[in-house]
């Protein structure tokens, strides 16, 4: 098989915590106020909760814009950083992050009755 054929798929998204490393400062909220102006400048769907940010979008801008977190945290003068990520796709159907979340509620909800 040729590999470099392979394509990316068509849409993910992706739940990322970005980590200024060696910045001195146990605070970083900061550089993730820079990092979410890039986000919602970015036109994907975001979701910015208490460890990281969810963003939903093709894969190629996803992976874009969290290369783009990286350079505006560099910019900022931050020599070091880190991010961890989880990624998914489906094939199946489409299904944003709030869809799963709501699947989750809806079955939370039917067991309380």
């Amino acid at each position: 098989m040729d590999y470099s054929t392979v394509p990316t798929p068509v849409a993910c998204y992706a739940d990322f915590c970005l980590i200024p490393v060696g910045t001195g400062n146990v605070s970083v909220a900061e550089d993730v106020a820079e990092v979410q102006r890039l986000l919602q400048q970015s036109g994907l769907t975001i979701t910015m909760h208490a460890s990281g940010t969810t963003v939903e979008g093709s894969w190629d801008d996803v992976m874009r814009v969290i290369g783009q977190a990286h350079t505006v945290v560099h910019q900022r003068g931050v020599l070091r950083v880190q991010s961890s990520m989880r990624v998914g796709t489906r094939t199946d159907k489409r299904q944003t992050a709030a869809d799963k979340v709501k699947r989750v509620q809806d079955i939370l909800t039917s067991k309380q009755q």
